[in-house]
């Protein structure tokens, strides 16, 4: 763009940008409605920037460790046509004391608030405890989430198992998940690690109707999370990240 990189970082200095100038920015190449929500986390690392704001250690997939970065939250929605955008977004500032359930749950009510209506909200077994899954469930929404290998279910009541333990059909298996409710339980191979999702429907017919197709189907629009971040870390690592103050650039 022959825009010089001082020239960029006087512009954002000077600019002030929150989750809702991106949601308008994006909010006309989407159709708001019936698509799925993804919630996922990305460590962009920094590991010699000690004096900048927002740095601190978090834990990171990537090196399976905590490593020294700024955490990044997104929200990343698909339409039911197969558009995909980032729709809102936190900086985890840990002066705030807030974890990043908390930013989750915050930037949900502030999506669906500005008109975002979505089916379906998936992410992974960090955003997948009871108080988020029943938060979710209040508004009327499905979801799909990644689960430790070691939550407990019952098919049977009063008796209790880690998914792990379960012999799970290829269609899914229904439970109780403990302190939730009614799901269906998934499992998964990536490599040589199982996985285990729970996906819940607002109507009980859905959810026993739901099988292997439809969950590879939300599966896949989860994955436009990952790749998301995937590019931003690319970015950032051809272009210096800096921060000044409380704005990021």
């Amino acid at each position: 763009m022959n825009i010089s990189h001082d020239s960029v970082n006087r512009f954002l200095n000077r600019e002030s940008y929150d989750g809702e100038d991106l949601f308008n920015e994006v909010k006309p190449l989407l159709n708001l409605n019936g698509g799925t929500l993804s919630v996922d986390d990305s460590v962009l690392d920094k590991p010699y920037a000690n004096y900048i704001a927002f740095i601190g250690y978090f834990w990171s997939g990537k090196h399976h460790a905590s490593v020294q970065g700024i955490n990044l939250v997104t929200l990343y929605y698909t339409d039911t046509q197969g558009n995909n955008y980032p729709v809102n977004f936190r900086v985890v500032d840990k002066s705030e004391n807030k974890t990043k359930n908390d930013y989750f749950l915050e930037m949900l009510e502030a999506v669906l608030a500005w008109g975002l209506k979505p089916a379906m909200v998936t992410g992974d077994s960090w955003y997948s405890c009871a108080k988020n899954l029943k938060v979710i469930k209040n508004h009327g929404l499905g979801f799909m989430f990644a689960i430790k290998s070691n939550r407990t279910v019952s098919i049977e009541k009063g008796i209790w198992q880690q998914v792990q333990k379960f012999n799970v059909p290829e269609n899914g298996l229904l439970v109780w998940l403990k302190d939730y409710g009614s799901v269906k339980l998934f499992r998964t191979q990536l490599k040589d690690q199982l996985r285990h999702y729970v996906v819940y429907q607002p109507n009980e017919e859905k959810l026993t109707q739901f099988g292997r197709r439809a969950f590879d189907l939300e599966h896949d629009k989860h994955w436009q999370i990952e790749q998301y971040h995937r590019a931003i870390k690319q970015v950032c690592n051809i272009e210096k990240f800096q921060v000044r103050g409380k704005q990021a650039t």
